[in-house]
């Protein structure tokens, strides 16, 4: 096989699985794994791929890479309705009180879900640094809706700033539904810009109760902002299946893995 065909084959896995191993390359190939780094490397130049250790992943997956809201909502569509019905289910029927719903597809998801449910809304607010979440529960009158103030990031419809902070930290509410972009056994939870970050680090530490969504894309993964530990949350809602490292650290953080 000629070193472009072999590189072009290579840059298709990295596209399709999201991450590929020199030793893993190297195996499927039947090649050295010095002939599969310097393969790398050109695809590198070529902007394809990007290299991390052990390994690559795609060019837009680095660290700072995120994406827009309109490019998350048609992303794992039906995997983020199961994973919002499950989280759902995680909340108390008839609970009252309030729920803090994070900016991202997902927590939008289980907003719409927890403003459908008849039983209890009456007593029930959401709270939301959303616009887009806003938007949509706008026409409610039960349950009741509040909005946290702040600076718009545009890119993904959230309040965010040093108002925003002050007002989550002014709050208990019952249960926070937290967003986040990566899950990682000793990074924890991630994000790439750290304005997000310090908003769902404020999120974190006022609720009761943290239930974490995030597609199995998430996973094992780290963005560049750290915004909470496993041990600072409750649960995890997920369609995918943590790998041993993930999976031994939430089980010593004691959070309750749910599987959608």
């Amino acid at each position: 096989m000629y070193a472009t065909e072999r590189q072009q084959r290579i840059a298709g896995i990295v596209t399709d699985e999201g991450r590929a191993s020199v030793t893993t390359l190297s195996a499927l190939f039947g090649v050295a794994q010095e002939t599969i780094r310097r393969d790398l490397d050109q695809l590198q130049a070529d902007g394809v791929l990007l290299r991390v250790h052990g390994g690559a992943v795609p060019a837009g997956r680095t660290s700072a890479a995120e994406p827009s809201l309109a490019a998350r909502e048609a992303t794992a569509t039906e995997a983020k309705e199961r994973i919002a019905a499950a989280a759902v289910d995680l909340i108390p029927r008839g609970l009252g009180g309030a729920v803090q719903i994070d900016a991202g597809s997902t927590a939008a998801r289980v907003a719409r879900l927890l403003a459908a449910r008849e039983d209890g809304n009456a007593s029930l607010t959401l709270i939301t640094n959303s616009v887009i979440t806003a938007s949509m529960l706008s026409h409610l009158t039960t349950p009741g809706v509040r909005v946290i103030g702040g600076r718009l990031r545009a890119l993904t419809g959230a309040l965010v700033g040093a108002g925003a902070i002050e007002q989550i930290a002014g709050l208990r509410p019952d249960v926070a539904i937290i967003g986040t972009n990566a899950v990682h056994a000793q990074f924890g939870l991630s994000t790439p810009d750290e304005a997000e970050a310090e908003v769902k680090r404020a999120a974190v530490a006022s609720a009761r109760r943290v239930i974490v969504v995030a597609d199995a894309s998430k996973l094992g993964e780290e963005s560049l902002v750290r915004f909470g530990g496993l041990d600072d949350i409750d649960a995890l809602v997920t369609d995918g299946e943590p790998d041993a490292d993930l999976r031994e650290a939430l089980r010593a953080a004691d959070v309750d893995l749910v599987r959608a």
